[in-house]
């Protein structure tokens, strides 16, 4: 134990800065394209110098100070130079709008705002007139010129460290409450405005700890994490910094997710969070690659699989491969598995973590089969997030695993599932409405999802009760499950599940494009653009097929009887998904209205 009491992840980087010092504590590429460490030493200077600096700029305990940026080292010196002064850290997704950033800036009462890049400069500057609490704006890339009311970070740092409050910040970063307020962090927003969900430091500290207690031995390895989730998100901030930062592990900032693939292979993690996304567009990425290999390779890469599928009581149970099925299974690895890792960047890579979504069975089992131990997990804003997790010796793809230390899940009315645990928020900031009805009257938090305990008590998701598709005849059916599904085939991207008051399910359909131009080349269909493509009869068909195949286990009532393509695919930026890449389908709905309805006109029953 070091010498500052751990009370919060202000003092517990104090504490691994005296344990570990000139050893690096991230990484950046720099802008000649080399990736550059930074010390824990180097990080604590930036830290203090901003800590007094804000406190020299009135900041006191409890105050505000909001953060809007993508992912890079001066994310986590701000947040940890916030923490310790005493206030708290408020997360903008580094993808908001203005008016977005207007409101949380607003309804946080912050005080002072960090942007992360011009362009985050430009837009606070744009609702600057609208925000009279809003004293100083902190620009981490220098804008050039002198803007009234914006100092740069690098003046920051030098004001601080002439500012004099040394003896100031020790005295604040030791007289943290753990059940002080850490931070505000809204949520999406898919109805309404974002409800900003206040997490303590307890809250951090009890869910590291937590994380940590899955598999101690883990994080006795020497890892390297791989940065890529907007640290603005529960899930990033918890497992992928404040995780390795408890652990005394090394994290390296990737470009951008559009450069994720590249990134992997320059930095080749051992440790890496991330969202099913990302597992979907590998898995899907290698079969593509793989429909347009030779024959032999195509047979060679099928009998892999085979060994591939035959391996996962291994995996998932920990247990050494033996016999002649060791040997087949080495020669699979040498000849397929170590080749496709080392391609992808994935070869030194010893767990990597799901969470923020459900991963879907086949994308796990493709992972864990060429022995790549994926450990999903489960858990909300609100719940910091982690409250579930498989450790990763004893892993059931399709679920999240048992309940972490010191966490109670059960499930409620209606199959809900409900949490209790010290990772818990405290409340919704400014709404007593929505903190008491998030709260069952013995004191669980209600996450909205639906799911089930097996008796290893292993939670399964089965859906969320706002997605909750009720037929015009009265069934009730989870649309996440028959999307994951479906998003098993190569040539499906995305898709939405439609249904609600209808006398049928369909789905909208975004092909994945790559895919479906080589598959439409090699038979010979011609096609202009997407349009023209997505509007052919045989591309049509295939996709039905499709359907078909990967729906087989489910009810006639859950069968997809309808379908319509789309040209365009979701993205956060034209409105159909969540900064963590969920579907908003209230949004989907309004905008493909057109489509939808064209889909239940045509059928006369």
């Amino acid at each position: 134990m070091g010498k500052y009491k751990e009370t919060s992840m202000a003092a517990v980087f104090q504490n691994q800065v005296e344990k570990y010092g000139d050893k690096a504590v991230v990484a950046y590429k720099n802008k000649d394209g080399v990736y550059t460490d930074i010390s824990w030493n180097e990080m604590n200077k930036m830290v203090r110098a901003l800590g007094q600096y804000l406190i020299s700029k009135g900041i006191q305990r409890g105050d505000k100070v909001a953060l809007f940026s993508p992912n890079r080292y001066e994310w986590w010196v701000s947040d940890l130079a916030i923490l310790s002064a005493g206030a708290a850290n408020v997360p903008i997704y580094a993808t908001n709008s203005a008016e977005e950033t207007r409101y949380i800036i607003e309804n946080s009462d912050s005080k002072i705002c960090i942007a992360g890049t011009k362009d985050h400069l430009n837009k606070v500057l744009s609702v600057k007139d609208k925000l009279p609490n809003l004293s100083e704006i902190i620009a981490v890339e220098d804008p050039g010129k002198d803007i009234p009311g914006v100092v740069t970070l690098k003046n920051a740092f030098s004001l601080g460290e002439k500012a004099q409050k040394t003896d100031e910040l020790e005295k604040r970063i030791n007289a943290i409450d753990p059940f002080e307020l850490a931070t505000l962090i809204y949520t999406s927003g898919t109805t309404g405005n974002p409800k900003g969900v206040m997490l303590t430091h307890s809250n951090f500290f009890s869910n590291c700890n937590q994380c940590y207690n899955v598999a101690p031995n883990l994080f006795g390895e020497e890892h390297t994490f791989l940065s890529f989730l907007p640290l603005s998100h529960s899930l990033e901030r918890t497992a992928g910094y404040y995780l390795p930062l408890y652990t005394g592990k090394k994290v390296i900032f990737a470009e951008d997710f559009s450069k994720i693939l590249d990134n992997f292979k320059e930095v080749r993690p051992t440790f890496m969070v991330s969202i099913p996304r990302l597992y979907e567009k590998i898995h899907a990425g290698i079969l593509s690659k793989v429909s347009d290999a030779p024959p032999i390779k195509k047979a060679l890469f099928g009998w892999a699989m085979g060994l591939a599928k035959k391996n996962l009581p291994y995996i998932c149970n920990d247990k050494p491969r033996t016999g002649l099925f060791a040997l087949q299974y080495n020669l699979a690895d040498k000849l397929i598995f170590s080749k496709l890792k080392d391609a992808l960047g994935l070869d030194k890579l010893r767990f990597a973590v799901s969470g923020g979504g459900p991963l879907s069975v086949s994308d796990a089992e493709f992972f864990l089969g060429m022995g790549i131990k994926v450990l999903e997990g489960f858990g909300l804003t609100e719940t910091t997030p982690v409250t579930n997790v498989c450790p990763p010796f004893k892993i059931k793809p399709g679920t999240v695993g048992p309940a972490v230390k010191d966490t109670k899940v059960k499930i409620g009315e209606g199959g809900e599932v409900l949490t209790k645990g010290p990772q818990v928020m405290k409340g919704y900031y400014k709404n007593e409405e929505a903190t008491k009805e998030a709260f069952t009257s013995d004191g669980f938090f209600r996450t909205g999802d639906i799911g089930e305990i097996d008796a290893d008590g292993y939670l399964k998701i089965t859906g969320r009760i706002k997605d909750l598709i009720i037929t015009s005849g009265g069934k009730n059916i989870s649309p996440q499950n028959i999307e994951n599904s479906l998003k098993a085939s190569p040539f499906i991207e995305q898709v939405a599940v439609i249904g609600d008051n209808r006398k049928f399910l369909s789905a909208l359909i975004v092909p994945t494009f790559p895919e479906l131009e080589n598959w439409a080349k090699q038979n010979n269909i011609t096609f202009a653009n997407k349009k023209e493509l997505i509007a052919n009869e045989a591309v049509n068909k295939l996709i039905e097929e499709e359907i078909l195949k990967n729906m087989s286990d489910y009810a006639r009532a859950e069968q997809i009887r309808k379908f319509k393509l789309l040209e365009s695919e979701w993205s956060q930026e034209t409105g159909e998904l969540t900064p963590t890449l969920k579907v908003k389908r209230r949004i989907v709905n309004q905008k493909y209205a057109q489509q939808i309805d064209s889909i239940y006109s045509q059928e006369k029953d």
